[in-house]
């Protein structure tokens, strides 16, 4: 079946600035057509703007919030079934205590702690839960190296368009910010003045006008930042967490809270270790519960798939035994980064020629320090073709985290 498409013959003299543009045939020409970004409607045509078309006004980064493909936009990572509940319900209960008639509630929580300890894994989960209870107004996973995503460039107007489109009150108020001052789609201004007209202050002004109160029933609102060490801009780092906590120093009964995480990094500790900031050291927060919950569901798992150790259990019986889980636990001491690294190891499969069940005692012999871990693997790798190799060094590395 072939669709009838309408097709405009326009003929201009001059000049030609192209907005956007389909399937466009422009034949020989002997002026200038350019195309660009969309830009503000002309004044008067303010309140015809859409919802989309005010996003492309913002033009945000699509992929920085939970909802990313983790497997394309990392990090990728979640809460292992059963764990973190801790973790998560002491935030929980943090977030949804109400300020209205208390403003001595820190309005900032800071999660700390070296790289892979569970930092965006619990970031994740947070942000499902508040988006579930249609109390997060937005989302956004830091990742080095990964352009806008790195930067602060995008920043408040990522945030802007996830507000817009969670709480869609908001959306008037953020289309007469840019209205009223075109500039803070262009970062004409300073990062502080686009979060508090793009942000801040359309969250106040629903807020004021009672647009949002069924949903604060329920509690405040909540603004998940994961991973602030991995922005580039440490200037403008240390601006968004001065001006954050200025604005809660100015308005203590908002009912929004931010969730952040990060390693502890110079720039972001002598911001946030301050009064009006929950502080919470991760790496203390392992659990013995959790990883022996971590590993007994792993090892269960791959004995279904894994036909050395189906047939080891069905000659020797359960593997690895309660003794082992146990010696287990207590060697990894909390940290689940090691623990996965242990597992993985563990299972194979490597070119050592060792069974699940011969590496098993093995890793008591691992430093949970990772330089050791890493010293400790090259030591087994010496027998592999080539491991004198210069060459083969990247190769080595390569292996090793693998485990990570």
């Amino acid at each position: 079946m072939i669709r009838d498409v309408a097709i405009h013959n326009v003929h201009y003299h001059g000049p030609v600035s192209i907005g956007h543009a389909e399937n466009t045939n422009f034949g020989t020409n002997s002026g200038t057509i350019s195309q660009g970004t969309a830009s503000p409607p002309a004044a008067g045509n303010w309140q015809f703007v859409s919802n989309k078309e005010l996003i492309q006004l913002l033009d945000p980064i699509p992929d920085a919030s939970y909802t990313r493909n983790r497997k394309t936009s990392p990090p990728d990572s979640d809460c292992f079934p059963g764990t973190r509940e801790e973790v998560i319900q002491d935030i929980t209960d943090w977030a949804d205590r109400p300020t209205l008639f208390s403003s001595d509630i820190p309005h900032v929580y800071w999660t700390h702690g070296y790289v892979s300890c569970g930092k965006s894994a619990i970031s994740q989960a947070l942000s499902r839960k508040y988006a579930e209870k249609g109390r997060l107004p937005a989302s956004f996973f830091f990742c080095r190296n990964s352009g806008n995503r790195s930067k602060m460039t995008k920043f408040a107007v990522t945030l802007a368009s996830q507000m817009v489109a969670a709480i869609p009150s908001t959306r008037l108020f953020v289309k007469a910010a840019v209205k009223a001052e075109p500039a803070l789609v262009t970062r004409g201004v300073s990062l502080a003045t686009q979060l508090e007209r793009l942000v801040y202050k359309p969250f106040q002004a629903v807020l004021k006008r009672g647009l949002i109160l069924k949903t604060l029933l329920k509690g405040p609102f909540l603004i998940i930042i994961d991973g602030l060490d991995e922005c580039e801009d440490k200037e403008e780092v240390k601006e968004f967490i001065d001006h954050l906590l200025y604005f809660f120093k100015r308005h203590p009964s908002t009912p929004l809270r931010f969730f952040i995480t990060s390693r502890v990094e110079l720039h972001i500790q002598e911001c946030l270790n301050t009064d009006g900031v929950l502080l919470d050291d991760l790496v203390t927060r392992g659990s013995d519960d959790d990883i022996l919950t971590f590993l007994g569901t792993s090892f269960l798992v791959q004995a279904k798939k894994d036909l050395v150790i189906a047939a080891y259990i069905r000659g020797h019986g359960q593997w690895p035994t309660r003794e082992d889980m146990k010696r287990l636990v207590h060697h990894i001491g909390g940290s689940f980064i090691f623990a996965s690294i242990v597992f993985k190891y563990i299972i194979g499969p490597l070119d050592d020629g060792l069974t699940p069940m011969t590496r098993l005692p093995l890793t008591f012999n691992m430093n949970p320090g990772l330089d050791g871990l890493y010293a400790y693997t090259l030591t087994r790798s010496q027998h592999l073709l080539h491991f004198t190799d210069q060459n083969s060094l990247a190769s080595r590395r390569s292996k090793f985290f693998m485990f990570l």
